[in-house]
């Protein structure tokens, strides 16, 4: 073991990297296991950097203690209901373009397989510091596991006449670079990187695996509970505006520079609080642009070779729209509002008559709610991830789906339920905000172990989707059982 690889007598594990030695820590979670926490990939973006691509990190002399969480992204706090089931934790500081990476063997030459975790949040919250992401259970199954932030909301996303676009990409960028040309010092083999992410982050993969600038990054993608999507620039621009409007500035960087960080993300927070990206309004997002994502990621992945020799596992959860509805009492206007929720949901994703009457096609009928959040489901994820695995001929693409419903009353099989068992990290408190008290480990043992097999083999361990029939259901003997159960179910809040 080199120097860097070991812990010698007075503290814990220790890797050099191109900016410098990192110290780390013992794992807690898994015997055996090194932790380094907080490892910075690019300079503080703030100054002059608050809205320009990411520099490189400056670098240190001696040893540089990498025991603890580095900063969070600036970021608006989720509000009531959602702050009580998503945890997101804040730290304070400037440095917050920083990596975490969990590895069994912090020894140069040890080529171990890599899982890189690209955080969701819609683009404007979350961070890697979230407990539920915890990858220590990746270490102890011989992965290295890497995690970090990024740029969020305005600073990563805002869309400005005179800045770099979609920043919160160009960092992701930058920390799978660092991961290339850092990974080997702590055990991980740069030709062998999985990146996995959901929600934001999967959207986030989707541009990442169209875009020129990642190629060569990564080697095989997950996406979870998100499909490759652009928005139109116009929807992005406004967000702009409308924050330039209550600070009373130009909508130009330049002038958004100037503005302290608390009223920026003051700002920020009364603009989120107006906007509904789920039916079509202003959000923050990704759009095209030639230094970045050139054309729309779907089309371009389903349209052409672009990255078509990278294994893809795509998948989401039964009841993905309960998160997004039921929390707000959503479900309850839906359902009030009878077939016209129906008829709306018809109109916003573009599904004829055929779509309805084979979800009413279930033992029981579903509400009208359930319908509705079905067709949304459908119009965001099934549909496109169905569409990006049955394009692709270079290499496989294996679907899943995530059925099984959660202990909080109203959830079901909601967004985001599946991340304490893909990180089986089911007995960390946190995971109980959205799973509940009594979720099964069995069901954790098995998806984590899909997972790694994954990025170990680049097969999950089912069959690669032929263009038809279901995907792997997690949580239920057969997706047809699934959707039966879970669009009939009465325990709405």
């Amino acid at each position: 073991m080199s120097a860097e690889g070991a812990a010698d007598g007075r503290g814990g594990p220790r890797a050099r990297t191109a900016a410098g030695v990192v110290e780390g820590r013992t794992g807690a979670r898994a015997r055996g296991t090194a932790v380094f926490l907080g490892v910075p990939y690019a300079a503080p973006p703030v100054g002059a950097l608050r809205f320009a691509a990411p520099a490189p990190p400056a670098a240190w002399d001696g040893v540089r203690d990498a025991g603890a969480y580095g900063p969070t992204a600036p970021k608006v706090p989720y509000a009531d209901p959602f702050a009580t089931l998503l945890p997101d934790p804040v730290i304070a500081g400037d440095d917050c373009l920083n990596v975490n990476v969990w590895t069994p063997d912090p020894v140069p030459g040890a080529r171990l397989p890599v899982m890189v975790w690209i955080h969701g949040g819609a683009h404007t919250r979350g961070s890697s510091a979230v407990p539920v992401y915890d990858g220590s259970a990746f270490a102890r199954d011989g992965i290295v596991l890497v995690s970090f932030n990024f740029r969020l909301g305005v600073l990563g996303y805002g869309l400005f006449p005179d800045a770099p676009v979609n920043r919160g990409l160009l960092d992701q960028i930058a920390a799978l670079a660092w991961v290339r040309d850092n990974i080997a010092a702590f055990g991980g083999d740069p030709d062998r990187v999985t990146v996995f992410g959901e929600s934001a982050g999967a959207i986030s993969i989707g541009s990442l695996l169209a875009a020129p600038r990642a190629a060569g990054l990564f080697h095989r993608a997950v996406l979870q509970s998100g499909a490759p999507e652009v928005l139109p620039r116009v929807r992005v621009r406004a967000m702009v505006r409308r924050m330039a409007s209550l600070l009373k500035v130009d909508a130009t960087a330049a002038a958004f520079t100037a503005v302290p960080l608390p009223d920026l993300l003051a700002a920020q927070a009364a603009v989120l609080r107006r906007s509904g990206s789920l039916v079509g309004g202003p959000a923050f997002a990704l759009v095209t642009d030639p230094d970045t994502v050139p054309a729309d990621p779907l089309d371009a992945l389903c349209d052409s070779a672009v990255s078509g020799g990278v294994p893809l596992l795509l998948g989401w959860t039964s009841e993905e729209y309960r998160l997004w509805l039921a929390p707000t009492g959503g479900m309850r206007l839906l359902d009030r509002l009878g077939p016209l929720a129906v008829a709306l949901a018809r109109a916003h994703t573009g599904k004829d008559r055929a779509a309805v009457r084979a979800l009413r096609a279930a033992p029981a009928a579903a509400t009208p709610a359930d319908l509705a959040g079905q067709l949304l489901t459908d119009r965001l994820l099934r549909d496109p991830l169905r569409r990006l695995a049955g394009a692709r001929r270079a290499a496989p693409s294996f679907l899943y789906e995530f059925g099984w419903p959660s202990g909080i009353p109203g959830l079901g099989a909601c967004h985001a339920l599946e991340l304490g068992f893909v990180f089986d990290t089911l007995a960390v408190p946190e995971a109980s905000w959205l799973a509940g008290s009594d979720a099964p480990q069995a069901l954790a043992d098995e998806m984590h172990a899909a997972w790694v097999r994954f990025a170990v083999t680049g097969d999950p361990g089912w069959a690669a989707w032929n263009g038809d029939g279901p995907p792997k259901v997690f949580g239920g003997p057969e997706l047809g059982a699934v959707r039966a159960s879970v669009v009939t179910r009465r325990v709405l809040p």
